[in-house]
């Protein structure tokens, strides 16, 4: 049986989210967690809490056995981005780009 979890629209970039979501995928979920709560990343946070989400999704289910679970998949897609300006010297402005992402957290029995 599978569980899983999905954070829309958080505000860190898919590029920087997926350094922290490669270490943990295929752990187990206490292993992942251990090493998410040492991690000093802004996506470790953010990673650690859709884990803790997708455990509590499947402690829902009686036929799952959560101090089984493992990572099965974890994915972290592209969101929109927001365009903002910055102004310059001279009358120009330069764009700021804030990509957003899309985090889903899949859990499996082993």
């Amino acid at each position: 049986m599978e569980a899983r979890a999905v954070a829309r629209y958080i505000r860190v970039s898919p590029q920087k989210a997926r350094l922290v979501a490669d270490v943990v995928r295929g752990m187990e979920v206490d292993e992942a967690l251990n090493t998410l709560s040492v991690m000093p990343k802004k996506a470790a946070r953010i990673i650690k809490k859709v884990l803790e989400s997708a455990v509590a999704n499947a402690d829902q289910d009686p036929n799952i056995d959560v101090d089984t679970l493992y990572i099965k998949k974890i994915t972290v897609d592209q969101g929109p981005v927001l365009k903002r300006w910055k102004p310059r010297a001279m009358g120009r402005a330069y764009r700021i780009r804030h990509p957003l992402s899309h985090i889903t957290v899949v859990l499996d029995e082993a």
